[in-house]
């Protein structure tokens, strides 16, 4: 039974989601059913096309379902429009993706803090905010060099820095090691690993690596667009 200060965060109701034309559609999510809390390091694990990323998605509000709801912080994200979800979204959670999405004639500060700047900010507070977050993964001798000139690991990790800097309570992570060798992807996990249990965050992330599952205080298995087993350490 969870502590009353676990509070879901995020809440899937009979989620159903299928790709193609009509009269020929593929279901890809089949009755989903999920919440996720506050404090939790879940981990979707899955083989390739059980779903795993669809169904990411869809909670991030970037794929709409067929039917079924998805309600982030309490909003029922399908409820508003496009826009709104967005900027819910920016507000409330920070995301990595395997492939990292650079502006290229920025700095690596600059990138880390370009939401900071659609918010506002004045320049000096996006630099100390990026310095800090950068400093957080270990990457504060690299602010003033391009996205392009660091390693797939560093990238990741400044990627991660980017994520966390609007200090959301829930990070979301779609094969963030997909494209690293061991040694970064054990590096990046062990941050997540570290942001959940002496910060508190929230992290849910989609792998194919079983080696990970170690990691997570609660393993959600996937086959075929179901969730066939939930779970908890």
């Amino acid at each position: 039974m969870r502590s009353r200060s676990h509070k879901i965060i995020i809440k899937v109701k009979n989620l159903w989601k299928s790709f193609g034309p009509v009269g020929k559609r593929v279901p890809v999510l089949r009755g989903i059913n999920l919440n996720f809390y506050s404090g939790e390091f879940a981990i979707i694990f899955g083989p390739s096309g059980c779903g795993k990323s669809t169904l990411l998605h869809t909670i991030l509000g970037l794929e709409e379902p067929d039917r079924g709801k998805v309600y982030l912080r309490g909003k029922s994200l399908y409820h508003m429009s496009e826009d709104s979800r967005a900027l819910w979204r920016r507000k409330k959670v920070g995301m990595v993706f395997q492939q990292s999405n650079w502006i290229k004639s920025m700095t690596v500060w600059e990138n880390v803090g370009y939401p900071l700047m659609l918010e506002g900010y004045p320049e000096r507070r996006i630099f100390e905010k990026a310095l800090e977050e950068l400093k957080r993964v270990g990457l504060e001798k690299m602010v003033f060099q391009k996205p392009t000139e660091l390693s797939g690991g560093e990238q990741q990790k400044a990627a991660l820095a980017r994520a966390l800097i609007t200090d959301p309570g829930i990070i979301i992570c779609d094969e963030p090691t997909g494209n690293l060798d061991s040694k970064s992807g054990l590096e990046l996990i062990g941050i997540l690993k570290k942001l959940n249990e002496v910060q508190r965050k929230a992290i849910l992330m989609v792998t194919h690596e079983r080696s990970f599952l170690s990691y997570a205080t609660r393993r959600i298995f996937m086959k075929d667009g179901r969730v066939v087993e939930d779970e908890h350490n």
